[in-house]
């Protein structure tokens, strides 16, 4: 789990699960998500109230899956930014146990930032930029 500095504990509910008994692979995506916005609230660039001030649309979504997870494990994604462009960046991230010792999955995507009231893309605010850039250590 190197080079993560931000994670997020993941509760598994008994709804997360499939009929063969482990998570469904829809949920690591609802799980990368939960990351996602811990991640933008832990950097202080969402108050946590209207969804419509994040600022930003989900563009694309990969994933890897790599080992099933069962009920009762303790999971934690990592999260991080890898790479900013004018209107979009990159997110990385990392499905493991506590310890980072089993890789659930692995994934990235790409986030735009969005003006929802002019419904059009903008480029990445400033202060976003320097906090983002400041918590990761990118070199811009």
């Amino acid at each position: 789990m190197e080079g993560f500095k931000y994670f997020h504990p993941i509760e598994i509910r008994y709804g997360d699960l499939d009929p063969q008994g482990h998570v469904n692979n829809a949920k690591f995506f609802t799980y990368l998500e939960q990351a996602r916005v811990s991640y933008i609230k832990n950097l202080a660039l969402w108050d946590g109230r209207s969804f419509f001030k994040i600022g930003f649309v989900l563009a694309d979504a990969q994933l890897t899956f790599k080992k099933e997870i069962q009920f009762g494990m303790a999971v934690r994604v990592g999260v991080r930014v890898i790479s900013m462009r004018n209107k979009s960046m990159i997110m990385e991230y990392i499905i493991a146990d506590q310890d980072g010792v089993q890789i659930f999955a692995t994934g990235k995507t790409v986030l735009v930032t969005y003006d929802y009231q002019t419904a059009a893309t903008i480029p990445i605010p400033e202060n976003w930029r320097r906090a983002i850039t400041d918590f990761e250590g990118l070199v811009l």
